[in-house]
This record gives structure tokens, C-alpha cells and sequence, in this order.
């Protein structure tokens, strides 16, 4: 059962442990700090921070920065805690664990406490554990939105790109509940695991004779959708093996295009843009977040969805650091999750 006998003002404490990153720097660098624990809008849930999901999005920027942060900046953008502090009347309340996806261009949620607006979070059944709800939010609300801008139907030919990673995984379950024939690209090791998530091709993404054999098993007609989540001239490639006015879904930056491609298959180009919900200050879009979390989450209760496997990391700026740059440098399936000392 959900802490429903949780006291504010019993115990939450004036301050809290956060991971931060006092500048973007190439290493990585993490710190761990106090700060106060934020304060709260009429709307704002606070929140006691039990998992963070880690994304690559976390790792690119630590080293990059964002044009939004202040530092020392709050890492993180996917977690699951309990709401320990709720304006009267508002939903959910005190006791429940809930799930969210969180502003890019505000502090994060590696720390103790984070607070979120009531609207943006889904309440997390008590059969799904929170780790794996913690894997959630990014990977499985990308591949839904990106589904949903190929306007897929059944029969379709779908090409996912890195079909093994969190998106890829989630994106190939729900492709083939909507009746679509997928094709897509992973490590030799990795084949069995996307084949029994209902892949119906496999490509090793490393053989210099990919397009050929994409052609081969695929025929003239070209793929009808593309979700490329590589970018650069993997985009270029995915466009060539489209056919005539296909579909693609980018979640990368769009590199630079011959006119004649252009001309000659003259791609429908959909950017996947997550973070846009909170950058554009969308209600709208931030209410659909929620809806999305909720399908998510459904999908896992009732069976339907199987979540990406997790590996736990200790809450710490070393242990944080390290897992960060393993994202970066890859060769790892599944999803790392930072497990918080909630005691």
C-alpha cells in the first residue's frame, strides 16, 4: 500500500541532498550538495524522490549545457516518489507514488525532493514496481509520440532504428499492437531479445551490406515509416530506403540534405521533440503527457508491455558520473535507474 499516513510536517526536512553539475564539462563532473527544498505554487506537488531514470539526453547535456539551466543545475528528468505535500483538494494527494517527466529547462530530479505540477503525473499502480516506472517516462512517451506522427496503420512497414534500446524496445511492442510489419537494426547479441519483443526482421547495425539486405527482405516498394532515432547520415540512409512520399520520425537533429533526395522522395519529416511540452509552455501538451504515462503504465499492469531491463545505480555523484558516461559510450540494453535512500 501507498504511505497514506505520511506527516509533512513531521518529516520533511528544511534542506536536501542533490546530485548537481556546477558547469558542463566533458568529464562529467558531478557534485553532491545540500540545497532547500523547493517550495511549492498553488498547483505543485512535492514530491520525495524514490528512483530517476537516466536518459541520454541527461548525459549529452551534462557535457554540452543548456540555454535554460542555472547552475549548479539538478540532473535528471524522469522519476517516481511520493507526494508528501498537495494543495488541499488537489489530485493526486499525500501518500500517493506517482510518475513524471520533467521540465528541460528547470532543475532536475536527482535529489531528495522535487516538485511538479499536479497535472504532468500519473499515479503508479501498486503492480508495477517503481523502478520500472521509473524507466518509463522519456523512452515509452518518445515512442509513442513518434508512432503517432507516422500515422502507422496495419500492413505498414516500419524500419526502427537501435531496436534494443529503451525507445527502440518499447517502440517495436506497440508498432506491432497497431498490426505493423517492423524491420529493425541491433546488435548481433541483442537479436533474439528484439525478435521476441515481435520484431519481424533483424539487422545487424553494424554490416556493410545493410541496405542490401534491408532491399533484399524488404523488395522495391521502400519502407511506408521510419523511427530514426540516430540522426546524421543514418538519417540520409533511412530516407533512400523509404519509399515515394514515406514517413519518417527524427529524433536527432536533422543533418543537411541533397535537393535531389529531397525532390526524389519527398520525405514526410516529423521532429520528436519531448522536452517541447515544457519549453513552449504547452498545457495542453503537458496534460498529454499524463495521458500518455497512464497508457504506459496500463500497458505494463495488464501484461502488454514488457518494461526495458533495469540497472540500478547507487545515488551518488561518482556512481552517477560513471553511468552517464555509459550511456554515452553505449554498448549496454536496458535502462539505468538512480535508486534514492528513501529511509
Amino acid at each position: 500500500m501507498f504511505d497514506t499516513e505520511f506527516s509533512p510536517q513531521k518529516d520533511i526536512s528544511k534542506t536536501m541532498q542533490a546530485i548537481v553539475l556546477r558547469e558542463a564539462n566533458e568529464e562529467i563532473r558531478l557534485e553532491n550538495i545540500e540545497l532547500s527544498v523547493p517550495k511549492c505554487n498553488d498547483n505543485e506537488l512535492l514530491i520525495k524522490v524514490e528512483y530517476v531514470g537516466l536518459n541520454p539526453l541527461d548525459a549529452e547535456y551534462a557535457k554540452t549545457g543548456f540555454c535554460h539551466w542555472q547552475y549548479p543545475h539538478i540532473l535528471g528528468l524522469d522519476a517516481v516518489g511520493i507526494v508528501v505535500k498537495a494543495p488541499k483538494g488537489v489530485y493526486p494527494n499525500i501518500g500517493a507514488r506517482v510518475m513524471w517527466h520533467a521540465s528541460m529547462g528547470a532543475q532536475g530530479v536527482l535529489s531528495e525532493y522535487a516538485k511538479v505540477a499536479n497535472y504532468a503525473v500519473s499515479v503508479v499502480p501498486e503492480s508495477v514496481s517503481p523502478e520500472q516506472a521509473a524507466a518509463l517516462p522519456c523512452a515509452g512517451m518518445t515512442a509513442l509520440i513518434a508512432l503517432d506522427r507516422l500515422q502507422l496503420v496495419e500492413g505498414d512497414t516500419l524500419l526502427i532504428e537501435a531496436g534494443a534500446g529503451a525507445v527502440g524496445q518499447i517502440a517495436i511492442q506497440f508498432a506491432k499492437q497497431r498490426g505493423v510489419d517492423v524491420f529493425t537494426t541491433a546488435a548481433k547479441h541483442n537479436h533474439k531479445l528484439v525478435k521476441s519483443l515481435g520484431a519481424d526482421a533483424v539487422f545487424d547495425y553494424q554490416d556493410k551490406k545493410l541496405c542490401e539486405k534491408i532491399r533484399r527482405e524488404l523488395g522495391p516498394q521502400g519502407f511506408d515509416a521510419v523511427l530514426d532515432s540516430i540522426g546524421g547520415d543514418v538519417t540520409v540512409r533511412n530516407i533512400e530506403l523509404m519509399r515515394f512520399c514515406g514517413r519518417i520520425a527524427c529524433l536527432k537533429p536533422l543533418p543537411s540534405f541533397e535537393q535531389e533526395l529531397l525532390f526524389r522522395k519527398a520525405p514526410n519529416i516529423s521532429i520528436v521533440s519531448l522536452a517541447g511540452a515544457w519549453l513552449a509552455n504547452s498545457l495542453c501538451a503537458q496534460q498529454r503527457m499524463s495521458f500518455m504515462s497512464n497508457l504506459l503504465l496500463d500497458s505494463v499492469e495488464k501484461g502488454d508491455l514488457i518494461v526495458p531491463k533495469v540497472n540500478l545505480v547507487n545515488f551518488s555523484a561518482a556512481n552517477v558520473s560513471t553511468a552517464l558516461n555509459k550511456q554515452l559510450a553505449g554498448g549496454f540494453t536496458g535502462k539505468q535507474v538512480v535508486k534514492l535512500n528513501t529511509a
